[in-house]
């Protein structure tokens, strides 16, 4: 039977101090349900008495009925003072939470340095925190911070830091790799040696300065170490601190340990796309089992080897962490990643060789061009669609004018549209608050008349590449837009030496594809009517 790992999940607290990562109590509420759904076992919330925002999330929390532990996080007492009296502590015992994490020193350059007090004093702060959070039936868990660098330069008085916490009953003793420059050698023998003289479980918490994070964690855990404390997508102070995200599921698929149920291990890629979207923090492609890009294949030669057997280039199946196989088509690509698309796609292309070759070709030179089709997914459907007589052209482009003003110091536009839609041509107006804005405006008006369910739509990204820096402001741009309907995203690519036309046709394939499928949009009514907010652009 596999070993049991506990996940401890600071995000909401350590994850927050990350550069750019600020949440509020409503984001911190939404965020421990996911982690809940997810099954970890500890929820550290923040200190309950460190600020209002805090104060809210763990009063609110109380009706969440969480199946994890909700934690506090704190410090020890301060120096020369009395444990009952402080107030961090009460606030601790007073929020209610079944568990609590205190933070202390056991490296004794830090105590005399940062605390600037004895080593004796030190101890007695660790012991009579920990007492303290046990007289009040709290779940106690010591961080023990910079033990590692501790251990190097002191080891006895280190590992008498710890003693001193088991001695006053707390239940975990973690052992942190607080400024991130420990080696997974040295983790491994230090966790090794420490776990002898202990009788209390250990648990590991790292930071990503060396870019060894998770594979200190890991390595702690093959010493002994049996609770793992991280952050979703790696989020934390400096480089972050351990990603959750990898963590799991090596422990889980590679390692043999059980950290969370075969279903729940299913959900962590929405849980740490979930996560991103609410912290607005971008999420790397390449970040492992969850990245968009984990699974996807661009190379001729991978795309026809994973078409006879997936394991030829995927180290496990994305299904089992959430995630999807994706083919890309690029001018990298051979015929199998068009044959692999196509198929996706449901497209018949066993007779159709000459137009797979063609198509190859016209992706090819259009990449030449400047377009990118692996991050346009939509695009590139519409383009296949197009080649193997898929798709009919819903409405056709005769021509747009675009008015710009700057009056009584704003800036207004007007956008002039002449469309074709089942042999009618409609001609509208529209203003926005940017060029693009005001054509989307009037694309949809004039749309909207003959299919309502456009309304459905709106963008949520926006991006603009210059392709050609050497041809300064005369260089070819391309525009990328992410759309969603409210139940599924698509993104769409267009390319000009002029922003307006390149962002045009990203915006008549987004329509297009969405019109194309249309089934998957509710009807005007029920939805919100939310327009495509692309400011001054």
């Amino acid at each position: 039977m596999a070993q049991e790992i506990s996940i401890f999940d600071t995000t909401l607290r350590d994850g927050t101090q990350g550069e750019g990562i600020s949440l509020s109590a409503e984001d911190k509420l939404k965020i421990a349900q996911k982690l809940d759904a997810l099954g970890v076992h500890y929820i550290e919330g923040g200190n309950p008495g460190s600020n209002s925002k805090d104060i809210e999330f763990f009063e609110r929390a109380k009706q969440l009925r969480l199946q994890a532990k909700l934690t506090a996080f704190g410090s020890t007492r301060r120096k020369h003072s009395v444990a009952e009296h402080d107030t961090s502590l009460l606030r601790i015992v007073e929020s209610g939470v079944p568990a609590a994490t205190l933070v202390g020193k056991s490296w004794d350059f830090h105590v005399h340095t940062a605390l600037q007090t004895t080593l004796e004093e030190n101890l007695a702060m660790i012991y009579d925190s920990f007492a303290f959070l046990k007289r009040n039936d709290v779940e106690a868990i010591f961080d023990a911070e910079h033990f590692f660098d501790g251990y190097k330069h002191n080891p006895e008085y280190a590992l008498s830091v710890l003693l001193k916490a088991q001695e006053a009953g707390a239940d975990w003793l973690v052992l942190c790799d607080t400024n991130g420059g420990t080696l997974p050698t040295e983790i491994h023998e230090i966790v090794s040696r420490v776990r002898e003289e202990l009788i209390v479980p250990l648990g590991i918490h790292t930071h990503n300065d060396c870019e060894l994070a998770v594979a200190n964690t890991l390595a702690a855990v093959q010493a002994g170490a049996r609770q793992v404390q991280g952050t979703i997508n790696g989020y934390g102070e400096r480089c972050g601190n351990a990603n959750l995200c990898s963590i799991i599921p090596n422990l889980q698929l590679k390692m043999n340990y059980a950290c969370l149920s075969a279903d729940q291990l299913q959900s962590l890629t929405t849980t740490a796309r979930y996560i991103s979207e609410i912290a607005n923090a971008h999420m790397p492609v390449g970040q492992p089992y969850v990245g968009n890009a984990a699974f996807a294949h661009k190379g001729g030669i991978h795309v026809s080897a994973i078409m006879k057997d997936s394991k030829t280039y995927e180290h496990v199946r994305p299904e089992l962490v959430g995630n999807k196989q994706r083919i890309l088509v690029s001018e990298l690509a051979g015929q199998s990643n068009i044959i692999s698309k196509a198929q996706e796609l449901g497209l018949d292309i066993n007779t159709n060789n000459d137009k797979t070759k063609k198509i190859m070709e016209q992706i090819k030179e259009l990449e030449h061009q400047g377009y990118q089709y692996e991050g346009a997914d939509a695009s590139l459907e519409l383009l296949l669609r197009d080649a193997f007589g898929e798709h009919k052209a819903i409405f056709t482009l005769e021509s747009f004018k675009m008015i710009m003003e700057k009056a009584a110091g704003q800036m207004n536009a007007e956008a002039i549209v002449k469309v074709n839609v089942d042999g009618e041509t409609v001609y509208t107006a529209a203003e926005g608050n940017g060029p693009v804005n005001a054509l989307d405006n009037a694309l949809r008006k004039a749309l909207v008349q003959f299919y309502p369910k456009i309304n459905a739509i709106h963008l949520t990204d926006y991006k603009v590449r210059v392709i050609d820096e050497k041809d300064a402001t005369a260089a070819k741009v391309r525009v990328l837009m992410e759309s969603t309907d409210f139940e599924s995203s698509w993104s769409t690519v267009g390319v000009s030496s002029n922003v307006i036309e390149a962002s045009w046709e990203a915006l008549v394939d987004s329509f297009r594809y969405a019109l194309l499928n249309m089934s998957k949009v509710e009807t005007a009514h029920d939805v919100p009517r939310v327009r495509l907010g692309l400011v001054n652009h």
